[in-house]
C-alpha cells in the first residue's frame, strides 16, 4: 500500500494558495530548497505534475486542482480531529460550514441550520460575507454551501447549483407612530422617511421601479444591506423599512413593528447555493436534496 505524507499535502496547499514557493516558504518558515524538494516528492509519489509556470507564477494543472480539493478536505478533517481530541468530544459530528449574505434574514439562516441538524448530529459553523466573498469561499472549498438572495453566478463554475428555498412577500413596516399612514397606502408613502436596501441589491431595484410606477417620491433616510440593522432603526422610529414578511414577523408579534401595507408583486427569493464536490459532506447533501 502506498503511503501519503500529510505534510506534503499541507505544503502543496500553501504553495497553491500563494501561487509561489517563496511566499509559501515565508509563511511556513521553511527554506525554499527544502520546500521545492517536498513538492517534488509529492509529485513523484502521485506520478503527476501539480503546477506549471505562467508569467513567473505557479499555476495549478488540472490534476493539481483535483489534488487541491482533496488537500483542503484532508486539512479540514485534520483540524477537526485535533479539536475533537482536545475537547474530548468523541462523538462523530459532521461539520457544516454554512455561508450567508448579511442581507439574508436571520430567521432564514436559523431555519436552514435547524433543517441541517435534522439530518444527524452536526456542528454548524456560520460565515457571513458578500456574494463575491462567499462564492470564492465555496469554490475554494472553505464553505459547503451558502444562502443568498441572488442565484448563483454560473459563469464562475458550471458545477454550481442554486436551489430556491423560499419566496417571501415584501411589505412596508414602521413603528407605532407610522400606523396612521396605512390609509391610502401606497400613496401615503410619499415624502415619508424610508430605510432601504443598498443600490447593488435586486430588491432595491425592484423597490425603485415600484415607486416610479406609482409616482411615489420617498425620502431615503438610510440604506443598508443588513436586515437586522433595518429592523433596529425601524423599531426606533427612524423611518419605514421595506422588509420581507418572514424577517419582520417576530417584531410584529411583539408589537415593536407594524405592517403598513404589502407591496404588490414585490418579493425576495432566497437560494441555497452549492458546488459539486469531490468529497461529499453528507449533511450538506441531505440539506440540498430536501430543498
Amino acid at each position: 500500500m502506498k503511503w501519503l505524507n500529510y505534510h506534503h499535502l499541507i505544503y502543496f496547499k500553501e504553495i497553491a494558495t500563494t501561487g509561489s514557493i517563496s511566499k509559501a516558504s515565508e509563511k511556513l518558515l521553511i527554506g525554499q530548497p527544502a520546500l521545492s524538494a517536498q513538492l517534488k516528492q509529492l509529485e513523484d509519489e502521485l506520478q503527476i505534475e501539480l503546477f506549471e509556470r505562467k508569467n513567473r507564477k505557479l499555476v495549478l494543472t488540472d490534476a493539481g486542482k483535483v489534488v487541491l480539493k482533496y488537500a483542503d478536505e484532508i486539512s479540514r478533517l485534520g483540524q477537526e480531529l485535533l479539536t475533537v481530541v482536545e475537547e474530548k468530544s468523541y462523538t462523530a459530528k459532521t461539520t457544516l460550514r454554512l455561508g450567508a449574505l448579511d442581507s439574508v434574514p436571520k430567521q432564514i439562516v436559523w431555519e436552514i441550520a435547524q433543517r441541517a441538524k435534522s439530518f444527524g448530529e452536526c456542528f454548524v459553523s456560520i460565515i457571513e460575507g458578500s456574494q463575491e466573498e462567499l462564492t470564492n469561499q465555496l469554490l475554494q472549498r472553505e464553505i459547503d454551501c451558502f444562502i443568498s438572495n441572488y442565484t448563483a453566478d454560473f459563469s464562475r463554475d458550471k458545477n454550481m447549483t442554486s436551489r430556491s428555498f423560499v419566496k417571501a412577500p415584501v411589505s412596508i413596516y414602521g413603528s407605532k407612530e407610522f400606523v396612521q399612514i396605512k390609509k391610502n397606502f401606497p400613496k401615503s408613502l410619499s415624502a415619508q422617511p424610508m430605510i432601504l436596501p443598498t443600490h447593488h441589491s435586486k430588491l432595491r431595484h425592484d423597490l425603485d421601479a415600484y415607486f416610479d410606477s406609482k409616482k411615489i417620491k420617498v425620502s431615503c433616510e438610510l440604506e443598508t444591506q443588513d436586515t437586522a440593522l433595518m429592523k433596529i432603526f425601524a423599531t426606533q422610529g427612524a423611518g419605514l423599512a421595506a422588509l420581507p414578511d418572514i424577517a419582520a414577523s417576530g417584531l410584529v408579534g411583539e408589537k415593536k413593528l407594524f405592517k403598513i401595507g404589502t407591496l404588490q408583486n414585490i418579493s425576495e427569493e432566497y437560494w441555497v447555493i452549492s458546488s459539486k464536490r469531490t468529497i461529499d459532506n453528507p449533511i450538506a447533501t441531505n440539506l440540498l436534496n430536501s430543498i
